[in-house]
């Protein structure tokens, strides 16, 4: 690695040894014309300007030649070729072929990915009910799974043949897209857990300070997502350092891998823990209610300790699904890093464990909107209207229970409101507040 600087910016790039020679002479020079002459340091006087010019103009003519020489290889083709040459890759014979099966399941699976999640952004942005911050992460979440959905199509489509007539510039955006998209939906489940638990503990009303809360995680979680994915491309990759490049992903660095991964896996445990802590405090507010009543009341406390058993499977869902789905990847990539190159079969088949992980943006509207009973409404309404709803807007009884989300009069005088209040309990007190958590546990705050 070495250091190129330009009107004081500073970036890291790779160079070769003859890109190094090359620098090392050119700041000898840049010393020497920036220098003071000997007549100079006789008289005791300062360097002339024209020297001092001369200095700054082989400093700019260095640095640019080496941002050149930067953008230049990324424009290199035969720089793909040798990294897939050197880590076995080009021994497949899917770089001489077209789609092959597999690769045309994936697209499927990325066209359900993109129609399922396009349907729920439809119902969201349709219905006024659901212009509330409280669906501000719900909506994050389902723009990014189908923007993941449009990257991974594309990067199918340029894979196989095509991709030994990429570019390293095409080919660390075609990999960047699909990262980018992947890494903001498991951070939108980060930014969703600290919802939860934020609003679960405080309690509190909508009020501008909720809306700023929400855009901010947002913000964040695409911040987050686009500085890891924009690394390699910036110069945190492998060109020209063989030894160190991953094999799943060979122009990437094994480093830069790890990295990924680690903060993966610390996405992962904090949503762990945060759904833990959620799943505490509503059991003990159900607890202490009970202690506080009698009789009737806790008949309806015991329905209520029921309901809290619901949202310990909802979040077991949750987090079955993105560890079921997530897991194989991580593990892969660890592998990737600790395995020497052409050592470990299983690497070469890395198509596999992003499929797998692309599943989880597949099955994130369903766990995420379709256990809400508004959602499912609003969705029914959407697809087919003529089939499923009634004149009067309540669902038929078709014998599906997944489907029948009809309502209660409390629950339609509800919705006539658009987001009126709802009635919440937390610490033994009721409060009347737009809740948001039966927006996101239907099931525990059903009356």
């Amino acid at each position: 690695m070495f250091d190129c600087e330009s009107l004081g910016a500073r970036v890291w790039i790779p160079l070769t040894e003859k890109q190094m020679k090359c620098r090392i002479r050119a700041t000898l020079h840049q010393f020497q014309a920036s220098g003071p002459s000997n007549q100079d340091k006789q008289s005791s006087r300062a360097p002339s300007p024209g020297r001092k010019h001369l200095g700054i103009l082989v400093d700019y003519t260095v640095s640019t030649s080496c941002y050149l020489q930067f953008f230049w290889e990324y424009q290199d083709n035969s720089v793909l070729v040798e990294h897939y040459n050197y880590t076995g890759k080009l021994q497949k014979d899917r770089y001489r072929e077209g789609l092959k099966p597999e690769g045309i399941a994936f697209l499927v699976v990325c066209l359900l990915i993109v129609l399922e999640n396009a349907v729920v952004l439809i119902a969201i942005w349709r219905n006024k009910k659901f212009h509330l911050p409280m669906y501000y992460l719900l909506g994050n979440l389902t723009l990014s799974d189908l923007l993941a959905g449009i990257t991974y199509m594309a990067n199918i489509i340029m894979s196989g043949a095509n991709t030994l007539k990429l570019t390293p510039l095409l080919w660390f955006l075609r990999e960047g897209g699909v990262f980018i998209t992947l890494a903001a939906s498991i951070i939108s489940l980060l930014a969703i857990a600290i919802e939860r638990h934020v609003t679960m503990v405080t309690m509190r009303p909508y009020h501008g300070a909720k809306r700023g809360r929400m855009l901010a995680l947002i913000g964040a979680s695409w911040a987050l997502a686009g500085f890891l994915g924009v690394l390699p491309i910036l110069g945190w990759n492998c060109i020209h350092r063989l030894d160190q490049c991953s094999i799943v992903l060979p122009l990437y660095a094994k480093s830069y891998i790890l990295c990924c991964v680690s903060v993966f896996s610390a996405v992962l445990l904090a949503i762990v823990v945060l759904y833990a802590r959620v799943f505490r405090i509503v059991r003990t507010n159900t607890q202490r209610q009970r202690l506080g009543l009698s009789g009737s009341m806790k008949k309806g406390l015991a329905r209520k300790s029921q309901k809290y058993i619901a949202l310990l499977k909802t979040v077991t869902i949750v987090l079955g699904v993105f560890i079921v789905c997530w897991l194989p990847l991580f593990v892969l990539l660890l592998l990737d890093f600790f395995c020497p190159t052409r050592s470990c079969r299983l690497l070469y088949k890395a198509d596999y464990f992003l499929g797998v992980a692309m599943v989880n943006s597949l099955l994130n509207p369903i766990i995420y909107t379709l256990t809400s009973k508004d959602m499912r409404r609003a969705i029914l309404r959407l697809l087919c209207r003529p089939c499923l709803m009634t004149r009067d807007g309540q669902v038929k009884k078709i014998g599906m229970p997944f489907l029948e989300c009809s309502f209660s009069k409390t629950e339609v005088a509800s919705q006539k409101l658009e987001g009126g209040p709802e009635t919440t309990i937390s610490s033994g007190n009721i409060i009347t507040t737009p809740s948001p958590i039966k927006a996101l546990y239907p099931k525990l705050f059903k009356s």
